[in-house]
């Protein structure tokens, strides 16, 4: 996906995709602008928010995968599970349900018109 980038009051964002690539209850990958940063993009329509960014990288298997996995809630807490050994990451927080100690970088996100931007 093309990004572009704004400059808002001295804060920097980054549109990473529209939101009709989004899929709902899922996840889609994005690289940030100038990086080799993947950022997972979950769309949970309804709900406040509607999109969260976090890392895609995967702190325990080591692969850009957190895109893929499961979305859902643990005690109303919006997860994503990771495809490949299952640890939930909280997506408000990015903090590891399972083990605290490890988190996955989150960042703020926005809608203008169709774009998803977040704050890069």
């Amino acid at each position: 996906m093309n990004a572009a980038t704004a400059i808002d009051n001295d804060v920097t964002w980054q549109t990473l995709c529209s939101k009709t690539d989004l899929v709902a209850h899922s996840g889609v990958a994005a690289r940030l602008d100038g990086t080799d940063t993947q950022v997972a993009l979950l769309y949970l329509p309804g709900q406040t928010p509607e999109v969260y960014a976090v890392d895609n990288h995967d702190p325990f298997s080591n692969a850009n995968v957190i895109a893929r996995g499961i979305v859902g809630d643990i005690k109303g807490e919006p997860v994503i599970a990771s495809p490949l050994y299952k640890q939930h990451f909280r997506l408000n927080d990015g903090v590891c349900v399972e083990d605290e100690s490890v988190h996955l970088r989150t960042w703020e996100v926005k809608m203008e018109d169709d774009d998803v931007m977040i704050k890069a």
